[in-house]
Order: C-alpha cells, then sequence, then structure tokens
C-alpha cells in the first residue's frame, strides 16, 4: 500500500533506495511516499515538489504491477488536494513510455532527460492567450524583469523593429525578489506604446524549475546544460509554432557568468530547431551596462535617486510609490 513516508528511519530507507537506481534524495518536497512489501522492505518510493513529480523509483521485480501506476496515481491525487492541477516530470528517456502509459504527456526530448505533464497544461495555456496569437514573421524575448529597467526596454524595443510581433514572456516563477504580478504590470506599462509587443506570462514553459531538478544528473555542469538544453529545446518545440515565432532575441551578458552561458547554449541549440538567434548588444549608461543587479544594489542603497538613467517613469513611479516599502529587493535574476 502507498503510505506517506513520516519518520526519519523510513526516510533513510528511501535515500538507501534511489541510491541503488543512481538517483540523489532531495529534501525539498511536499509529499514523499513509500511503498512497503510485506516483509517490511521499500520496493518504491515518490515524492511531489509542487507541481513537480520526482525520486520515482521502483523495484525491478515489480516493474510489470499496478505499483507504479498506483504510486504516481497517489501523488496527483495529493497534488489535487493542494490546489495543483498541472504536474510535470522531468526523467530519464528510457522511462518516457511508462509516464506515457499513465496519462502524462511528453513535452520535449535531449538526449539526457525527457519533460513529460499531466493535466490540461499546455493546451490550456495556450487556449488562454488564443487571442494575441499572430501570423506573420514574429519574434520574441524572455524576460525575468526583476525589476524592469531601461535595458529591458531598449532589448524589446530593439527587437520589436525586426519583426511584425514580438511576444514578451515574463517568467512566472515566484524566485525572484520582486513578485511576479508586479515584473509583469510593470513590464506591461513599460511597453504599452509598442504597439506590436504582446506580453505574455510565462507559464512554467520558460526558464523555470521544472526545467528542472538535478537529482538523476550528479554533475553540476551537465545539470546546467541539460536545464539549458531542455528550456530551449521547450522553447523551440512548444511555444514557438504555436505563435509562429520564427526569432528569439537575447541582451549580451557582460556580468552573469550563468546567463552568458545560457545565451551561448540558445545560439547552438535554437538554429538546428528553426529559430533564428539574434543577440542584442546592453543598452549602456555612464560606460556601464545597464543591469537590473545594478538597480537591487542601489535599492538596498536607498540609492533612489540615481535610478532615473537605469529605469523608465513607470518603473520609477512604483519604486517611489507605498506599495514597494515591503519588498527588500537584494537578490535574484535579472
Amino acid at each position: 500500500m502507498v503510505q506517506q513516508v513520516t519518520t526519519d528511519e523510513q526516510r533513510g530507507a528511501v535515500e538507501q533506495f534511489l541510491a541503488r537506481f543512481d538517483l540523489d534524495y532531495e529534501p525539498e518536497h511536499d509529499d514523499l511516499l513509500g511503498v512497503w512489501d510485506a516483509g517490511g522492505q521499500l520496493v518504491a518510493c515518490g515524492a511531489r515538489q509542487q507541481a513537480l513529480l520526482k525520486m520515482i523509483a521502483i523495484d525491478p521485480a515489480e516493474q510489470d504491477s499496478p505499483m507504479f501506476g498506483q504510486l504516481v496515481g497517489t501523488l496527483v491525487k495529493k497534488g489535487f488536494e493542494a490546489g495543483v492541477e498541472t504536474f510535470f516530470v522531468v526523467t530519464r528517456p528510457q522511462h518516457t513510455l511508462s509516464f506515457e502509459a499513465v496519462n502524462f504527456r511528453l513535452l520535449c526530448l535531449t538526449d539526457q532527460v525527457a519533460l513529460l505533464e499531466y493535466g490540461p497544461g499546455l493546451s490550456a495555456y495556450i487556449e488562454r492567450h488564443h487571442n494575441v496569437r499572430h501570423h506573420g514573421n514574429n519574434g520574441a524575448v524572455v524576460v525575468n524583469a526583476n525589476p524592469f529597467t531601461l535595458g529591458h526596454r531598449y532589448l524589446i524595443e530593439t527587437a520589436a523593429q525586426q519583426v511584425d510581433r514580438l511576444y514578451v514572456f515574463v517568467v512566472e516563477e515566484e524566485s525572484s525578489s520582486f513578485p511576479f504580478a508586479v515584473r509583469y504590470d510593470l513590464v506591461c506599462q513599460g511597453v504599452a506604446d509598442l504597439d506590436n509587443v504582446e506580453v505574455l506570462p510565462s507559464g512554467p514553459y520558460a526558464v523555470s524549475a521544472i526545467t528542472f531538478p538535478g537529482y538523476f544528473l550528479r554533475d553540476s555542469a551537465l545539470v546546467e546544460a541539460q536545464q539549458h538544453q531542455l528550456d530551449a529545446v521547450l522553447f523551440a518545440r512548444q511555444l514557438a509554432p504555436r505563435f509562429t515565432i520564427c526569432r528569439r532575441f537575447i541582451g549580451s551578458e557582460p556580468y552573469c557568468a550563468v546567463t552568458r552561458r545560457y545565451n551561448e547554449a540558445l545560439k547552438k541549440i535554437l538554429p538546428t530547431l528553426g529559430i533564428d538567434v539574434v543577440e542584442v548588444p546592453r543598452a549602456t549608461t555612464n560606460g556601464g551596462a545597464i543591469s537590473a543587479s545594478t538597480v537591487r544594489e542601489l535599492l538596498q542603497q536607498r540609492a533612489i535617486n540615481t535610478l532615473e538613467k537605469l529605469v523608465p517613469s513607470t518603473t520609477l513611479n512604483y519604486l517611489e510609490s507605498a506599495a514597494f516599502n515591503g519588498l527588500s529587493p537584494v537578490a535574484g535574476r535579472h
């Protein structure tokens, strides 16, 4: 019977069980389930962290039993009870069919990982935004905008001049100093005068934590490389065709090594999948590139009077407002 793991002894058994499959135990989860046989031996386990299912392993002797479906079904049920509607799993490619057999859908595949989802997911996301889908020579920019700066504005304005329609996907994941709702609103305000620009939430389909956990790839450099590859393939295979996107615009990155490696991955991978990549030189002021991280540093120093050359008036108005006083913008992505 599938049951919740509650004791340190049970968690230790799960950790040892996962090691048999070259999987690492990750303590971050909302649910951790196990299946024990009549002799008290752990024969299966799995976990859920928000919408992500992970650390799923089944004893080889149970591979042909209904246990896999029961385990995954219980994780999904617990997720539904917690308010989750769409679930994701990142797994090794050879396990794709097992998840498809329990109604997961393959979103994208690389040489070492597969991303699948269960629930309304991508179809519902596309349907929600069907009214802003346009045919033509379209482009895309993905921004975190933490917060929205004149650098973001320059990138978007430059890109918009080169395409019929520019889609700006704002990273929806809540891992930034500024909440998504604030970041999204500031982007919308900051480009409101650009008639051929559509601002959209990214959903979990761009630069998200679902892309991905690294518990089955123990080399940190490999984890990053596969994350970049999966993100690029997901964009090219799922978002680009539905919005008729043929060009992805990125800003040059003089400061952040991780973002620079991500850009290099996009430039290498996307053209092989039919998407041109255009790198736009970063906007500068006083000889330095405009950066959201610089804005956050100045805010930490309470030097808001120095921001006029870094952010548009819409962002500055927010930073000077009472609504901003509860935030502490000192970290996060660009």
